[in-house]
């Protein structure tokens, strides 16, 4: 006798625009989970625009399939994971449309995860028709949507907000990343993008705050390199397990 499977909880990890850092973000709480107990496997669903590959160290590996269906690859990280940048050359262009980006997203979420019970997917930005496709086919059990303090991305998330409302998807809750800029030489904090937007927009849309990311030399240089912070004790990673933290909460109620 098998041990039933528990049913695969889908968390998406959405902002209304690109260039805010929700990659990064989900490629650290998968780790974050992941050292915390859970199941977790990893999906980027940005068709056009992969980069866990790179967040993950695994842009080497190729997928395999049994029975027309995808088996994710391993991560260093003890992650299960599928990217379109695990099946396209690097660098190469997506010139597909709209049901062809969502057909390759479905196949990404169907894959056999085994015994993976939290799936954290890496929506691509905005409100589109991909996004709107997968929201309304696999479901997701909650939202976590991630901006940055400046007005104009704050506009842009309450926008992916309404989206899952309307999908009736419940949301989890807003982070703010790049949130304040600590100066290497001297320690001083400034704040290039504004302070404390998205704690005020999700008090204003009677959301949780999930918490700060700062913006930080370091998780740059790291993220590039394929050495999620989350995966190391230091100052960089403990912003993302407190966010995990909150999202196994989360889970738990």
């Amino acid at each position: 006798m098998t041990a039933e499977r528990k049913p695969l909880k889908i968390i998406a990890v959405a902002s209304g625009k690109g260039g805010v850092g929700k990659s990064t973000l989900s490629a650290n709480l998968a780790v974050a989970l992941q050292r915390i107990g859970v199941k977790v496997g990893l999906v980027d669903a940005d068709i056009y625009g992969p980069s866990q590959a790179r967040l993950m160290a695994s842009e080497d590996q190729k997928p395999q399939a049994k029975d027309k269906q995808l088996i994710p690859v391993q991560s260093p990280f003890g992650i299960p994971m599928l990217s379109m940048g695990h099946l396209v050359e690097p660098g190469k262009a997506l010139a597909w449309r709209g049901p062809m980006a969502g057909n390759a997203l479905a196949q990404l979420i169907e894959a056999d995860w085994g015994a993976t019970e939290v799936l954290i997917v890496d929506m691509p930005p905005g409100t589109g028709d991909v996004q709107l496709s997968m929201v309304q086919k696999h479901k997701p059990a909650g939202a976590v949507i991630v901006s940055t303090p400046q007005d104009l991305a704050l506009i842009d998330a309450i926008r992916a907000v309404s989206l899952f409302e309307q999908t009736h998807v419940p949301m989890i809750g807003l982070v703010e990343n790049m949130a304040g800029y600590a100066c290497p030489h001297c320690g001083e904090v400034s704040d290039p993008f504004g302070q404390g937007g998205a704690e005020a927009a999700a008090g204003e849309m009677g959301m949780p705050f999930l918490g700060r990311i700062p913006l930080a030399i370091d998780i740059r240089r790291r993220s590039d390199a394929g050495d999620p912070p989350a995966a190391g004790d230091d100052v960089h990673g403990a912003p993302f397990r407190a966010i995990a933290e909150k999202l196994v909460d989360w889970l738990k109620g």
